[in-house]
C-alpha cells in the first residue's frame, strides 16, 4: 500500500529541481535582460522556504540531526563547490596565464591583498562593539578575498560581454581564482597572534574564565583558595588545550612563537605544499590527457568532466593531508590548460559540461546558504552588540572601503589589465564577498573554543561575533552587486554606451542548434550558409591546437539537412603524415601542410 514519504531527502531534491527547472524556463531574461545572474535568485529561494519562513529546508534536520551538523555540512558544502569551480576558472584562462601577468599577480596577492585586509579591519573595529584588534583582523581576513564564484559570474557574465575589456575580465577571474585559496595567511597570522598573545593580567583572566566554566560543570572544589586555585586552573586548562586534538585557545609564547609557527605552517605547509601538490595534480592531468587523446583512449564525456572529476580529487586529497584545497584545485586548473591544449580541445567539442556543472554547483550552493542565514543574530543589542543600523553601516563601509582605494591608488601599476580609472573604479567595486567568505568563517570555527567556552573575553567576543558578521556581509554583497549590474547597465544604455570590441578582433563561434539564444555584443554570421556566431568580446580564446598525433578522428560526418558551416573548427599536428592539418566540414577534408596553422589560413581561405 503506498505510503506518504515526506522524507527530508524527498523534500531537498524536489525543492532543488523545481528551483532548477523554474530558473531555466526564463533563464534567458533572468541572465541576459535583467541581468540578475544564478546567485541572488538562489539565494533569495532558500531564504523563503528555509527555517525563517516556509520551513522547508533546515540542514539541522538533515541526517541523523546531531547537534552542529550544520557546521560540518556547511565547510563541506563549501570546499566542494569552490574547488571544483576553481579548477573550472583555472583552465579556462589563457596558456600560461599567471607566467604572462605574474607581475600583476603578484601586487594584487600581496599588495592589494594586505591593504584589503587592513581596511576590512578598520571597518570591523567602527562599527562592531566589543571586538579587539586582534579579532578584528581574524574577522577580516575571512571577506578579504574576492569571491571566486561571484566574480567568475561578473568576469564571464552577459554584461561583461557587453561593456568589459577582455584583459581586465582575465585578471579579475585570476585574481578571485588565486586570492580566494590565498588568504590563509591572513587568516593564520591572526589566529596565532591571538593564540600566543600574551600580556599582563592575561593569566588571572584565564584562571577567572576557567573557575566559572568549573563552577557550572560542578567544580567547585578545584578553587579552595585564591593562590593555589590560580595555578591550578591554569595549568589545567593549558593542558587540556595542548592535549586537545586540536590546537585551539590560548598557547602564549609571544610574537616571536607566532610568527615563527605562522611562517612554517602557514607558509610552507599549507601554501607551498598547496602549489606544488596542485602542480603535480595539474601537469599530470595534463600529460595524462595528452596521451589518451594521442591513443584515443578518452570519450568526450569523461574528457570534459575531467576538471570536476580532478577537483574532487583534490579537494578530498588536500582535506587529509590538512593543506589548502582551495590554492591547489586553481592551481592545479591553470596546469591543466599550461599549453592551450585542453581548452582548445574543450572548445572544439563544444563544451558545455563545465558550465552546466558550474550552474548546477551554484544552485545547491547559493540556496543552501540562504537557509542557514543566522537571522536572530543580526540583532543582539544585549549580547554581541550587533543590531541592524550598526551592520547596515558596516556593509556600506566595507563596500566603499574593503576595496576601492586600494585598487584606485595602485591601478597604474597594472596598465596592461587596468587602463584607466574607470577600469579600476569597476574592477574595485566588484569585488564580492561571497562562498568564499563562509567557507573562512566556517573554517575559523575550529580554530577557536565554541561560544563562551574560551578562555578570554577576547576570544569568547570574537566567537560570538564573527559568524553574524560574515553571514551579513555575504547577504549584503549579494543584493549590492546582484542588483549593481542591472542598474549599471540601465545606466550605460542611457548615456549610449556602445558595446566593446575586442582589440584582437571577432571570434567566430560554430551553433549547433537554430535556437540557441544569441549572446550579449554578438551576431549571426553575415553568411546565411554559415551557422555560426560572430562574438564581439568573448571571454575564452584557446588559440591552436598543437599536440602530436590527431585531436579528431578522421572519419568526417555525412550530409546534415542544417548548412554547415565553411570555416576551420580543428587544428593539429599529425606525425604519421609529418606535418600541420585543418579540418574543413563544408568541404570533407583535411588539408596538411609543413607549415603551421597560421600559415596555412591563406590557402585554407
Amino acid at each position: 500500500m503506498p505510503v506518504l514519504d515526506v522524507s527530508e531527502l524527498n523534500i531537498v531534491i524536489a525543492v532543488l529541481g523545481f528551483f532548477i527547472v523554474a530558473y531555466g524556463f526564463q533563464s534567458v531574461k533572468i541572465k541576459q535582460v535583467w541581468y540578475l545572474g544564478e546567485a541572488l535568485p538562489a539565494v533569495a529561494f532558500g531564504i523563503i522556504l528555509g527555517p525563517i519562513a516556509a520551513k522547508f529546508l533546515d540542514s539541522t534536520r538533515w541526517g541523523s540531526a546531531t547537534e552542529g551538523q550544520q557546521n560540518a555540512i556547511t565547510l563541506g558544502m563549501c570546499r566542494v563547490v569552490i574547488g571544483v569551480q576553481l579548477v573550472i576558472a583555472g583552465f579556462q584562462l589563457p596558456a600560461k596565464y599567471q607566467l604572462r601577468r605574474w607581475k600583476e599577480m603578484l601586487m594584487l596577492l600581496i599588495l592589494i591583498m594586505t591593504i584589503m585586509w587592513l581596511c576590512t579591519t578598520a571597518c570591523m573595529l567602527a562599527t562592531v562593539p566589543k571586538i579587539s584588534l586582534l579579532a578584528g583582523l581574524v574577522i577580516g581576513s575571512c571577506v578579504t578575498c574576492t569571491d571566486p564564484i561571484l566574480s567568475q559570474a561578473i568576469a564571464k557574465g552577459p554584461f561583461a560581454d557587453k561593456y568589459v575589456r577582455r584583459q581586465l575580465r582575465e585578471i579579475i577571474s585570476s585574481e578571485a581564482g588565486a586570492n580566494d585559496g590565498f588568504g590563509f595567511p591572513f587568516l593564520m597570522l591572526a589566529v596565532y597572534l591571538i593564540r600566543h598573545a600574551e600580556y599582563p593580567g592575561m593569566e588571572q583572566e584565564m584562571a577567572d574564565h576557567a573557575a566559572a566554566l568549573n563552577a557550572k560543570e560542578g567544580g567547585e572544589e578545584l578553587v579552595h583558595n585564591v593562590t593555589e586555585g590560580v595555578s591550578h586552573l591554569l595549568a589545567r586548562a593549558m593542558l587540556v588545550v595542548r592535549e586537545s586534538e586540536e590546537d585551539v585557545g590560548r598557547l602564549g609564547g609571544g610574537v616571536g612563537k607566532a610568527l615563527t609557527e605562522w611562517t612554517v605552517e602557514t607558509w610552507l605547509y599549507i601554501v607551498l605544499m598547496s602549489v606544488a601538490y596542485g602542480a603535480v595534480c595539474g601537469f599530470g592531468s595534463l600529460y595524462l590527457t595528452r596521451h589518451a587523446l594521442r591513443k584515443q583512449w578518452i570519450d568526450t564525456e569523461s574528457y570534459l568532466l575531467w576538471p570536476t572529476g580532478l577537483g574532487l580529487f583534490i579537494v578530498g586529497t588536500c582535506g587529509a593531508l590538512g593543506t589548502d584545497d582551495l590554492l591547489a584545485c586553481f592551481v592545479a586548473g591553470n596546469a591543466l590548460n599550461w599549453d592551450g591544449q585542453y581548452l582548445a580541445e574543450t572548445e572544439a567539442r563544444h563544451d558545455e559540461v563545465n558550465s552546466c556543472v558550474d550552474v548546477l554547483l551554484n544552485f545547491g550552493g547559493f540556496m543552501y546558504i540562504g537557509t542557514i542565514i543566522p537571522w536572530s543574530d543580526f540583532n543582539d543589542p544585549n549580547g554581541t552588540g550587533l543590531t541592524y543600523p550598526r551592520l547596515i553601516g558596516l556593509g556600506i563601509l566595507v563596500l566603499l572601503f574593503r576595496r576601492i582605494p586600494a585598487i584606485l591608488a595602485t591601478y597604474k601599476l597594472y596598465p596592461e589589465v587596468c587602463k584607466d580609472w574607470k577600469e579600476a573604479l569597476f574592477m574595485g567595486y566588484f569585488g564580492p564577498i561571497g562562498i568564499g567568505a563562509v567557507f573562512y568563517v566556517e573554517h575559523t570555527r575550529h580554530l577557536f573554543p565554541e561560544s563562551g567556552e574560551a578562555l578570554t573575553v577576547e576570544e569568547n567576543v570574537l566567537t560570538r561575533v564573527m559568524i553574524p558578521v560574515v553571514y551579513w556581509l555575504v547577504l549584503f554583497s549579494i543584493i549590492v552587486h546582484g542588483l549593481s549590474i542591472p542598474a549599471l547597465n540601465a545606466f550605460l544604455k542611457w548615456r549610449g554606451v556602445a558595446p566593446i570590441q575586442d582589440e584582437c578582433g571577432p571570434v567566430e563561434v560554430n551553433v549547433l542548434s537554430e535556437h540557441e539564444p544569441i549572446p550579449k555584443n554578438a551576431r549571426r554570421s553575415s553568411d546565411p550558409k554559415r551557422r555560426s556566431l560572430v562574438v564581439n568580446n568573448r571571454f575564452s580564446r584557446s588559440g591552436a591546437a598543437n599536440i602530436s598525433g590527431p585531436l579528431v578522428q578522421h572519419s568526417l560526418p555525412q550530409q546534415s539537412a542544417w548548412p554547415q558551416p565553411n570555416f576551420q573548427f580543428s587544428d593539429g599536428r599529425s606525425e604519421e603524415k609529418s606535418g600541420y592539418y585543418r579540418t574543413d566540414i563544408r568541404e570533407r577534408r583535411i588539408t596538411f601542410g609543413t607549415s603551421p596553422v597560421k600559415e596555412m589560413d591563406k590557402e585554407m581561405v
